[in-house]
């Protein structure tokens, strides 16, 4: 069997399988949302009579009723600039200070102001994540429940009271407070605290409930994020990454609930801990109850393309004259592992590497201490990319020696098949026959490199999925490792070591086989003219490594053989 063959084989299969699945995502049938209304039961042993926090009230208004109560408190940190509706007491409208949705490339603004040209405009302003707007949806919700026969407590629809309407971490402050306040005429007082810290992207939310009704009161405390099917605008075509929910519980660890998952019915999952959160390309936000106590975890479709997932904790119970305190935090930002590992179980998985996930995990690890010491994400990737190379020196000097030889047996090859040219089976067995002769196994240059796939594949998905890679710095003209190259220079460079590498490959016996071949590098350079440059710049970093690598093995080892014999 042709080793080429194989390849080019694998390589349809792969492209064929991406264009499907492209294909599926952008026109493939998708469910219909559930238009209900009505509220989801929740626990209890009356299960009927018990409603689970809903959109009941927000899904049965038009749009307009999106817009704030009267009083919006407006709140700015470090990290972000946000507002808290006092209805509800809901965050919405939060901006990611130290993330713009683009970022202006130096060289490239000197280059049009060469030729007499504007460059064009970059859109510099934060990544707005919650927000109010119809179209793009996303509201951080929480509130309280009171059970059957207790007295009312306020959900995300009640009104609270607040002594400003302005908040803002000054200077040496390293801690926010927002108390908001919420009062009944049986007794019942509740205060919704909002703390935010500097230079963090977790927010604590707690609900203390101060009992004055004369008899006890008992309730339960939930979290919710509400938010239309996000679409990223800015996404490349050539990349997908996940976008919607995902939950994390003791049992099933990290699992995915797609917007068409709450579409065709209600998520309803008990567990110990966990969290819930809606993600998107490098952006995450979580509600993360305590870890100490049971929480119930659900999802919900409403109407006009909104989903709801979120938890509840089970019942307290305040007595008279007694407090008590519901406590959550809220993560909401972008999806820096470390981080994310040190506020709760798990999720750092909302960096998606899918079932790659035991390989890239490490692949991160060792980007990231290699940038710990050279402080820039380029060379931190060139040098992930030599030591990957290293690892595999071994297999691919195996893979080198087998294409050398191929290499060396290919004219008599061609004169084989030119002898029989009308006899395809003889022409097998002769060939087979001289493979047998001169130790040469034909798949021996392709089953190396098929184990190392898996590995490509990974990195692959760390340099897409690293926030921190997003606008990050290289060298020159290369400002954001998560754009294109503005210049097209990095997949030009890439397409001319793929030729290099080629030129040292043996070339296919078959003149059509090696016309599509010839055509590999032309069509490569073209798809990576839209890829990120980080991408590029691993790709290229590779080739130039085998290309010295098979250079050299096949220059001395091969020749070194010669002279032994």
């Amino acid at each position: 069997m042709d080793n080429i063959r194989f390849v080019l084989v694998m390589a349809m299969l792969m492209i064929s399988y991406m264009l499907w699945e492209s294909w599926q995502i952008d026109y493939g049938p998708k469910p219909q949302a559930i238009v209900s209304d009505k509220p989801l039961v929740a626990g209890g042993n009356n299960l009927a009579s018990s409603a689970e926090p809903s959109q009941e009230g927000a899904s049965q208004q038009n749009p307009a009723a999106i817009e704030p109560s009267n009083r919006v408190i407006k709140v700015k940190t470090d990290v972000f600039a946000l507002e808290i509706d006092t209805e509800g007491g809901t965050l919405r409208n939060l901006d990611l200070l130290h993330y713009p949705h683009e970022k202006e490339n130096t060289v490239v603004n000197k280059a049009y102001a060469l030729i007499g040209m504007d460059a064009p405009e970059k859109d510099l302003s934060p990544i707005r994540l919650f927000d109010s707007t119809p179209e793009n949806l996303f509201l951080a919700q929480s509130g309280l429940v009171a059970s059957e026969n207790a007295a009312a407590a306020p959900d995300h629809h009640a009104t609270y009271s607040s002594d400003k309407i302005a908040y803002e971490l000054q200077e040496g402050q390293e801690e926010l407070t927002i108390p908001l306040t919420w009062t009944n005429d049986q007794g019942l007082r509740i205060t919704k605290t909002f703390t935010f810290k500097r230079g963090s992207y977790a927010v604590d939310v707690t609900h203390k409930v101060n009992n004055r009704s004369g008899k006890p009161w008992s309730g339960r405390q939930y979290n919710q994020l509400l938010r239309v099917e996000h679409s990223d605008k800015s996404n490349n075509n050539f990349i997908r990454t996940y976008s919607g929910g995902v939950i994390y519980t003791d049992k099933e660890k990290f699992q995915k609930v797609k917007y068409e998952d709450m579409a065709e019915g209600n998520l309803a999952v008990t567990t110990q801990g966990g969290w819930s959160a809606f993600i998107q390309h490098y952006f995450a936000s979580a509600w993360i109850p305590p870890a100490d106590q049971e929480n119930h975890f659900y999802t919900k479709a409403l109407n006009d393309a909104r989903y709801v997932i979120g938890s509840y904790s089970q019942d307290v119970s305040v007595q008279p004259d007694g407090e008590g305190v519901f406590k959550a935090q809220m993560f909401v930002g972008p999806k820096i592992q470390p981080v994310m590992e040190a506020l709760a179980p798990g999720l750092e998985l909302t960096v998606d590497y899918s079932w790659l996930t035991i390989i890239a995990k490490p692949i991160y690890w060792l980007l990231n201490q290699i940038f710990g010491y050279v402080n820039n994400w380029g060379l931190a990737i060139l040098g992930v990319t030599l030591i990957i190379k290293g690892l595999f020196f071994k297999l691919s000097k195996a893979s080198f020696q087998s294409m050398a030889k191929m290499r060396k047996i290919q004219p008599r090859l061609k004169e084989l098949q030119e002898r029989y040219a009308d006899d395809r089976q003889k022409f097998n067995t002769e060939m087979m026959a001289m493979y047998k002769r001169e130790k040469v196994n034909p798949l021996g240059g392709c089953l190396p490199i098929m184990v190392q796939i898996p590995v490509f594949i990974s990195l692959y998905w760390v340099l897409i999925e690293t926030v921190e890679l997003r606008q990050a710095d290289f060298a020159l003209w290369i400002q954001d490792l998560s754009a294109q190259d503005p210049f097209y220079l990095l997949p030009i460079l890439y397409g001319i070591t793929m030729k290099i590498q080629q030129s040292l490959n043996p070339a296919p016996i078959d003149p059509l086989q090696a016309q599509v071949m010839k055509m590999f590098p032309i069509v490569f350079t073209v798809f990576f003219l839209f890829f990120p440059s980080g991408l590029v710049l691993y790709w290229i970093c590779n080739n130039s490594l085998s290309i010295i690598q098979q250079w050299y093995i096949t220059k001395h080892v091969l020749e070194g053989d010669s002279h032994a014999h």
